[in-house]
């Protein structure tokens, strides 16, 4: 995993860091993050963190937030709730996630270091060039 986060021009967490030590070791070695904090942290990490983080890169206008209800509505709650918006990242579920809605882009990269009912861990690599996304791929550890 670290390998990744060495490698990435940008390292994006959906939340639940669970500890500040976490959160520094990944600022220490990211070219450049984009996070934002979860349900499972605390007053410290809410300090340093937005509910929902946001940027543009490589004209792909980007939206990270932990929590976005049941998969039942999903799309239709994340368009309401994130307009102007080309590719949200969210996490909470710990279950990887990958659709597309009236033009936005959904991912969850499950989790590397958590993962709840799912068979393995997982996160996610995608590339963003010229206000596109591609080649998003699925990760196991």
């Amino acid at each position: 995993m670290w390998e990744a986060v060495d490698a990435a021009d940008v390292v994006v967490h959906a939340g639940d860091w669970c500890s500040v030590e976490l959160l520094d070791r990944v600022e220490g070695r990211a070219a450049r993050l984009l996070a934002c904090w979860g349900n499972n942290d605390g007053d410290a990490l809410r300090a340093r963190l937005p509910e929902t983080a946001r940027a543009t890169l490589d004209g792909v206008r980007v939206a990270v937030t932990h929590e976005t209800g049941p998969k039942q509505g999903r799309e239709r709650r994340a368009l309401a709730a994130h307009p102007e918006t080309d590719l949200l990242v969210f996490g909470h579920s710990h279950i990887p996630w990958d659709s597309t809605a009236d033009g936005l882009r959904l991912l969850n990269p499950g989790s590397p270091t958590d993962r709840r009912r799912m068979p393995a861990h997982t996160w996610m690599t995608l590339t963003l060039h010229d206000g596109r996304i591609d080649d998003v791929v699925l990760h196991h550890l």
